[in-house]
């Protein structure tokens, strides 16, 4: 099994304007879907973010605040999972919550270093 990171990018629900309801039911799909990779035993670990951050850039670390005008999508967390294959991973995120929000899933295999 190898280690994969599923790095959610979408527009932050505050910025929808979403109502309780909506975001109540939003997040009973996240918790749905987070507890079937947990059931599947694949779900490492994972977390939200909040829209606001630093950034440390270049040899002088200018610092600056964000979200980042030159991004257009925000990231809003991540999960790790375990799989056999970026395309079993694939059929993972097939539940993601967010594509009806034009969401989106990246997935990136996690490096192991020899050590």
């Amino acid at each position: 099994m190898k280690d994969f990171m599923m790095i959610f990018v979408g527009t932050p629900y505050e910025e929808l304007g979403l109502s309780p309801e909506e975001l109540q039911g939003r997040m009973a799909k996240w918790w749905a879907w987070g507890n079937k990779m947990k059931e599947a035993g694949v779900l490492k670990g994972g977390e939200a973010l909040h829209a606001t951050a630093k950034k440390i850039v270049g040899p002088k670390r200018t610092v600056s605040d964000g979200p980042f005008a030159e991004s257009k999508e925000l990231i809003g967390g991540y999960y790790t999972v375990s799989a056999e294959s970026v395309e079993e991973v694939i059929k993972i995120a097939e539940d993601y919550p967010d594509y009806d929000l034009d969401g989106g899933v990246e997935i990136r295999e996690v490096v192991v270093f020899d050590r």
